[in-house]
């Protein structure tokens, strides 16, 4: 355990909170230009999170600013450390990164509040982030322990062959990915991600963590990715330039957002567009393993051009025999008839799902654009449903889901 923060540190940090909130995000983006000018650590991140507008900014700073008002009481920061611990473990971020971090992020609050920093401020603030560091890296190297325990386990980067390319709609195709040494995959929790290590046509090297489709097994794993017209190239890479055969570079399963070991009887996997990909996994692993299992499969798309793996889930349900599958689209085109092509028009509600779900008992699995997540959280919560039943997941940074 990291040595415990002196009275003092806690002090002098949680005075100095307002002012840190105040110029929280300069202070960020400050720090990421301090520390980007190294090029082996710039090339540790995401870069499209990582611009002067980018939301990584906004989250770091968020999470600064909640560490600093919470640092007598850490609890409610512990599902946050959870989700960071398991990002560094998918962008292989090692003990001997979080030194330059420190060194910039110091510099920064210096920088960024001039005068208004003593040293003994400054060295309460070195000593609160190597608290949180050494918090982080234990944590991290107990994932990395168990994840290498596992059979077919590893660390770090793995190279992984595209062994079939599918297309599953018009704006989505999935990768069938089996590793270049012929040995085994470990098994993934069903929910959890891979990242992986792009270097696109025209030289430029992108991280990206895609959530892994597939059920737990050990031969291989899939993702389904949607191509993003707008997107940073990323997706547009996977589209238009893997192909059967292509050698990606990929770390192990990660993530905080999962299935639990022993599902509760009834559970509603909720999903927005792209968003179906660790459900899709969910109802696989549920399909296998947990017959006695109640689940509702509950999908919003745009139309049938862009809903994915419907036929896949339909079979699924229906071989299991207690899993249900409703569809809306809030778009449809003229072939999607209601009833036909799929179940509902518009978009789902807290009033469908109380009318069509055990909405008083179950666990919520959620996973979609932010504007979806905000919305159905908030109906979700609206009708009574305890936080503790409401798990879910977003792609990007770990900024807050309910922010306005």
């Amino acid at each position: 355990m990291p040595k415990p923060l002196s009275e003092n540190t806690i002090a002098l940090v949680k005075q100095s909170a307002p002012a840190v909130a105040a110029h929280a995000s300069d202070i960020t983006r400050t720090m990421y230009r301090l520390l980007f000018r190294d090029e082996h650590i710039k090339a540790l991140f995401n870069q499209a999170n990582h611009g002067d507008s980018g939301s990584q900014v906004h989250a770091l700073a968020a999470a600064i600013v909640g560490y600093a008002q919470n640092i007598d009481n850490l609890a409610p920061l512990v599902p946050i450390i959870e989700r960071i611990a398991h990002k560094h473990i998918g962008f292989h971020i090692l003990p001997e990164h979080y030194p330059y971090v420190a060194n910039s992020l110091l510099a920064a609050i210096r920088e960024v509040l001039g005068e208004a920093v003593s040293d003994e401020l400054l060295n309460a603030w070195g000593e609160a982030y190597w608290f949180l560091a050494d918090t982080l890296m234990e944590r991290e190297a107990l994932i990395r322990e168990e994840l290498e325990r596992r059979a077919g386990g590893w660390n770090g980067w793995r190279e992984f062959r595209v062994a079939e390319k599918i297309r599953e709609s018009d704006v989505v195709t999935s990768f069938i990915l089996r590793p270049v040494d012929g040995q085994g995959v470990a098994l993934h929790r069903a929910g959890q991600y891979l990242t992986f290590d792009f270097e696109l046509p025209d030289g430029a090297k992108m991280k990206r963590n895609y959530s892994i489709s597939s059920g737990p097994n050990q031969d291989f794993y899939r993702i389904s990715v949607k191509r993003e017209e707008n997107g940073k190239g990323a997706s547009r890479y996977l589209h238009d330039h893997v192909a059967v055969g292509t050698v990606l570079k990929v770390t192990p399963p990660a993530g905080d957002f999962f299935l639990p070991e022993e599902p509760t009887t009834e559970m509603i996997l909720l999903s927005g567009g792209v968003g179906l990909t660790p459900m899709v996994s969910m109802l696989e692993a549920i399909a296998a393993d947990y017959p006695d299992v109640e689940a509702h499969f509950v999908h919003g798309a745009q139309n049938s051009t862009t809903h994915a793996m419907d036929r896949h889930v339909r079979t699924l349900a229906q071989q299991h025999g207690r899993v249900s599958v409703s569809t809306f689209y809030s778009d449809p085109v003229e072939k999607d008839a209601a009833g036909y092509s799929h179940d509902e028009d518009g978009f789902i509600t807290g009033k469908w799902l109380e009318a069509n779900t055990p909405i008083g008992t179950a666990n919520f699995y959620i996973c979609g654009p932010k504007p979806f997540l905000r919305s159905v959280v908030r109906d979700l919560q609206a009708l009574g449903v305890s936080t503790d039943r409401i798990h879910y997941e977003f792609f990007g940074p770990a900024d807050e889901l309910l922010a306005a």
